[in-house]
């Protein structure tokens, strides 16, 4: 009798520690997404290097997170789900010790390329072992809940906590502070979750895999060294050529490959296509204007790291709440509208910073910062739900990691757009005011195109 009793609660733990080692691992991504924003000027007086090397240290992460997410999900279903997110666990907490221990910006962006992959093998992975994990609907569906807000607990943490461990110990601490996170979660993955079924004749699209990244690296890369050495330089027009042959490449590869990385054919439904859309056009915004603001509290209002953290806590505290009311506006007004009303919300508080100078007082944005997090905790939720529904149940995981894939890439293109604007010198606040220009119009556009996807569509 004590063996059959004691049965049910080992397994409700060994469920429940499953779920935290699977929050753990998304937290610590979203974590190092806000954390390093914190942490720019110190690491530029530390290593040296201008605006275009500090691009470089965001964008290192984001674009191998954007190109190599659909491929890890693959090769999870492949080999096994737990064996894979256990080796990008490991190559995170590998790769943060070696951004703790950087001597110089080369190194550092090196270390950050390893981390992003390791962040790309996290995500799609934790929620195939949630999936196993928790087989009932209702169940699994709250699962994801907790695991989602834990991500954004952590995205709201990060510049707070990354200004406090910087003021307090230096910006290399931003990185060790994965590495017990890493190993805790290592060990309850390792420990309490289970194996997924194998599917040994699951492909992988090698060469979309190197088409994708060398796409992404390239356009990055021609957009950043665009700031620094003009878009009329030889190597910066390169660039934007390599990158456009790589694309083509990219598509002709996906067009003909039996299983293919990215399946053109999902962009045949009209809300799936609109909504990944979307998807792009707010990260652009949204994330290319908090590295411009790192950027322009500690350079031009000359506030410390532990400062700027503190500034981005209610807009990224905006997010969670939001994100919480958005299903049940979603549910009254329609899951468009919701994600419409979002990104037009996020462009008015866009427009009203447009007044900012050097000496601005905080009080006189934050209301403004409030609104930009209000804006995008409305949408993404019904983005998300309207693009899975879109597609077949059985596609869903994909339609997920294309999501994934799409919003971090638009983090890529904010970063390397909006700080090549900001990065000449004495060009920051000017170039600050063109970002904002620029996301005001970005997420009126993704406001205008939801809203027509959906009018469109109820009209047929």
């Amino acid at each position: 009798m004590l063996r059959s009793d004691c049965k049910p609660a080992r397994s409700s733990l060994s469920t429940s520690l499953t779920l935290a080692a699977m929050s753990l691992g998304y937290g610590v991504v979203q974590l190092d997404v806000t954390i390093v924003n914190t942490a720019l000027n110190s690491i530029g007086s530390s290593l040296g290097g201008g605006v275009a090397e500090l691009q470089w240290v965001v964008s290192a992460y984001t674009i191998a997170f954007a190109a190599f997410i659909l491929t890890a999900g693959a090769l999870g279903d492949r080999i096994g789900a737990k064996r894979v997110f256990m080796t990008g666990f490991a190559i995170f907490t590998a790769a943060s010790l070696a951004c703790a221990l950087s001597t110089n910006a080369v190194t550092l962006i090196a270390a950050r390329s390893v981390q992003g992959l390791g962040a790309a093998i996290l995500v799609p992975n934790s929620l195939a072992l949630l999936s196993h994990a928790y087989p009932d609907d209702k169940q699994r569906g709250r699962a994801v809940g907790i695991w989602a807000a834990g991500a954004s607990l952590a995205l709201t943490a990060g510049p707070l906590v990354g200004g406090g461990l910087i003021a307090l110990v230096g910006w290399r601490s931003i990185f060790l502070v994965n590495l017990p996170i890493g190993l805790a979660g290592l060990w309850l993955s390792w420990r309490y979750a289970s194996e997924t079924t194998r599917s040994p004749q699951r492909e992988i699209d090698l060469p979309g895999q190197v088409t994708a990244i060398a796409a992404l690296g390239c356009l990055a890369g021609a957009i950043i060294e665009g700031g620094a050495l003009g878009f009329g330089n030889p190597l910066v027009i390169a660039g934007f050529a390599a990158s456009a042959v790589m694309a083509i490449l990219f598509v002709l590869q996906e067009r003909r490959a039996p299983q293919p990385m990215l399946p053109l054919s999902l962009f045949g439904h009209r809300m799936f296509a609109l909504t990944s859309l979307v998807g792009l056009l707010v990260n652009v915004a949204f994330y290319g204007l908090i590295f411009v603001f790192s950027l322009y509290f500690q350079r031009v209002n000359q506030w410390s790291p532990f400062a700027t953290g503190l500034a981005f806590v209610p807009m990224m505290g905006a997010v969670l709440p939001v994100n919480l009311l958005a299903p049940r506006l979603a549910e009254r007004i329609g899951a468009p509208a919701t994600i419409a009303a979002g990104a037009a919300l996020a462009a008015l508080g866009c427009l009203a910073l447009l007044g900012i100078a050097q000496g601005t007082s905080y009080w006189a944005i934050c209301l403004q910062l409030v609104v930009i997090g209000g804006g995008l905790g409305l949408l993404v939720p019904p983005l998300t739900s309207t693009l899975l529904g879109s597609v077949e149940k059985s596609r869903s995981g994909i339609a997920a990691g294309v999501l994934n894939a799409t919003r971090q890439t638009g983090s890529v293109l904010g970063v390397a757009l909006f700080g090549s604007l900001a990065g000449q010198a004495d060009a920051l606040l000017p170039g600050a005011h063109e970002s904002l220009v620029i996301s005001a119009a970005l997420l009126l556009a993704a406001s205008a195109v939801i809203w027509w996807g959906a009018s469109q569509a109820s009209s047929r």
